[in-house]
């Protein structure tokens, strides 16, 4: 990079500046010196705190704010948890990294009425307990596995859920992100870490991103360094899969993906609100070698193909369009099942809920 100071936009809470900082150290690594300045902003998502994520009707709930900065050039880049952002992005942007995902899991914390029993787990809390949560895909699969429960919208960064949890007596758990809790410093709250059987997680949940602008060559070209292959081609695969289920935050889909030995295999599910329909499909791609481009090719490129609205210059471009048309594939077989018509009903009943707010 050249001397000028890259600008960063961010979120003002405590984990988005965690995550912020810490995509800078790794950019500081790559070049000793660069030099970064920090603009922190609140987004529609932090300023809203007493409605349901799902019934505020936007789908760029914590990234229009910085967006906007983004494009009028008060910044140049914009460090997110990728969970956040569109499956579809401004024409004139894109995620120009993609780091190393953290474990993208739900995991229950319990309220500290029950530190007698840190063993508790969703299925043996009494009948009648109250988990909050305002997610939801996880309220939609919680229902469904534990029909015992009750489930109540906790909204806020994750420092006030963790305070709504342990200074009142509203709720016996709450589910986070295990990702967000370890960041923090907090994986010792965590008292079960739901598996797929129990909870799909969240499409790219666990991964942070970098967003440019597109036309930003020289500044793709030195994030980029940042691509985490596995990830990417993971996220690839799970963005593709929410843009062709035009799903977001209002839409119970959960995904579970694994990458081995060049086999990139991804689930996805859809769920009514209440749990009670649940489609399901999974399927595999036999991804291309070498998946990681030498440097030199990636010098000599002048335009980049974006996947997922992902660009990876240093990534086998096969290899991207195999992940994100298993995305595509696994969207097109839920929908050939039903998943249309229970998305669509999932909507309506948001929207209702939404207008009598």
């Amino acid at each position: 990079m050249d001397s000028k100071t890259i600008k960063v936009g961010s979120r003002k809470s405590q984990l988005a500046m965690i995550q912020t900082e810490a995509v800078i150290a790794k950019l500081k690594e790559l070049d000793p010196a660069a030099t970064f300045d920090i603009l922190t902003m609140e987004t529609i998502g932090d300023q809203i705190q007493n409605v349901a994520l799902s019934q505020i009707g936007e789908s760029n709930l914590f990234t229009k704010e910085l967006e906007v900065a983004l494009a009028d050039g008060r910044i140049d880049m914009i460090v997110h948890s990728l969970k956040d952002l569109p499956s579809t992005l401004p024409p004139e942007m894109a995620i120009t990294a993609v780091c190393e995902r953290e474990d993208p899991h739900d995991a229950m914390v319990l309220h500290p009425k029950h530190a007698g029993n840190p063993s508790a787990t969703l299925e043996s809390l009494p009948p009648g307990s109250v988990i909050g949560t305002s997610s939801v895909r996880r309220v939609a699969q919680l229902k469904r596995k534990y029909p015992h429960l009750q489930f109540q919208d906790i909204r806020g960064n994750l420092n006030t859920r963790l305070r709504k949890l342990d200074e009142a007596d509203t709720y016996s758990a709450i589910i986070l992100a295990v990702a967000g809790l370890k960041r923090m410093g907090w994986g010792d709250r965590i008292s079960q870490i739901l598996t797929p059987d129990i909870s799909l997680y969240a499409v790219s949940q666990g991964a942070l991103a970098v967003e440019t602008k597109t036309n930003n060559q020289q500044l793709i070209k030195f994030i980029s360094q940042l691509h985490h292959p596995e990830t990417l081609l993971r996220c690839v695969a799970e963005r593709a899969l929410l843009r062709a289920l035009s799903g977001g935050c209002s839409a119970p889909v959960g995904t579970h993906s694994i990458l081995e030995n060049n086999q990139l295999s991804l689930t996805g599910a859809v769920l009514s609100l209440d749990g009670s329909q649940y489609l399901t499909e999974t399927q595999t791609v036999t991804l291309s070698t070498p998946i990681v481009l030498p440097k030199e090719s990636m010098d000599q490129s002048t335009s980049y193909q974006m996947y997922s609205s992902i660009i990876a210059p240093n990534i086998s471009q096969d290899a991207l369009k195999a992940a994100e048309d298993l995305g595509i594939s696994v969207a097109t077989k839920l929908h050939e099942n039903g998943a249309t018509e229970i998305l669509a009903k999932a909507k309506e009943e948001n929207d209702s809920k939404a207008e009598k707010k």
